[in-house]
């Protein structure tokens, strides 16, 4: 390992979350909406004892209502869950949904009846509020790459740096290398000398995916550095680079502009010497 990759990788930063990466609240809120009245209808079974007469009567009164008991265990409908039923049968969760019968069963089985005769909740809007918070963790990934191309962003902006942000590749027909595949650069800038094609992203944590994107870019790079108006430009950081660090290091010496937040500042004075075209 170089020294200079040594330093590369000192330099990576512990955590890029700003307050609003850790819970989305305005896209909670929006899924609550959606579901609310069948969730109010619902709140129709807390604190009934004989919850297989208060099923059937919500169900004769509106069948759809129980359409949404797959989030009162934390699993959105989207995801098509599947379960072991009595029979010994692998069947969809939703099915369960289906009669009060069944939904008598989910109830039970599930130990959603002792939440409900318990009165363990009281409103089943304010719990699958706190359902939906839990979550959204699961989109914290995706956040901190988003949280990447914001820091990106202001340091272009405080530098008052031209570029064009989510660019597809067919922008560049000259780079016939790239092949038939469409891929977009998180920013586009352009100098007098060169276009510059960005990718940015952040990992907190490892795992294979570092292995593959370091991989992917070794390979993007070199083709499109082979035109003499074009470089790519990977800005990466993140404490998850320590468990790809082998990877991240062949990365380093294929290419050239590799950045983390750190060094960034050396890639913005060599594009503002070679002056930002802002008219394309």
């Amino acid at each position: 390992m170089s020294d200079q990759f040594k330093t590369f990788l000192s330099q990576l930063s512990e955590t890029n979350a700003t307050l609003d990466y850790f819970t989305v609240f305005k896209k909670i809120k929006s899924n609550i909406n959606k579901i609310a009245i069948k969730l109010n209808q619902l709140n129709y079974l807390i604190g009934k004892e004989d919850l297989k007469e208060a099923v059937v009567e919500l169900y004769d009164e509106n069948p759809k209502v129980f359409e949404v008991l797959d989030i009162l265990i934390a699993i959105r409908k989207n995801k098509k869950a599947k379960t072991f039923n009595n029979k010994g049968e692998i069947v969809l969760l939703d099915t369960y949904f289906t009669s009060p019968k069944l939904i008598l069963e989910y109830i039970e089985e599930t130990g959603l009846a002792e939440v409900f005769r318990n009165k363990d909740v009281t409103n089943l809007v304010d719990y699958v509020f706190g359902i939906e918070v839990g979550l959204d963790t699961n989109a914290r990934k995706n956040r901190g790459g988003d949280n990447m191309s914001k820091a990106v962003s202001i340091f272009f902006d405080k530098a008052k740096i031209f570029y064009k942000k989510e660019v597809n590749s067919t922008e560049f027909l000259e780079i016939e290398s790239l092949g038939a595949d469409v891929k977009r650069f998180d920013f586009v800038i352009k100098t007098k000398k060169k276009t510059y094609l960005i990718e940015t992203n952040f990992y907190n944590t490892g795992g294979s995916k570092l292995n593959e994107v370091a991989r992917a870019y070794s390979d993007v790079a070199p083709k499109i550095n082979q035109y003499e108006n074009y470089e790519f430009v990977w800005i990466t950081d993140g404490h998850g680079w320590f468990t790809a660090k082998n990877k991240l290091e062949e990365a380093y010496n294929i290419i050239p502009s590799l950045y983390n937040l750190t060094t960034l500042e050396g890639f913005i004075r060599k594009i503002q010497k070679e002056e930002i075209n802002s008219e394309w």
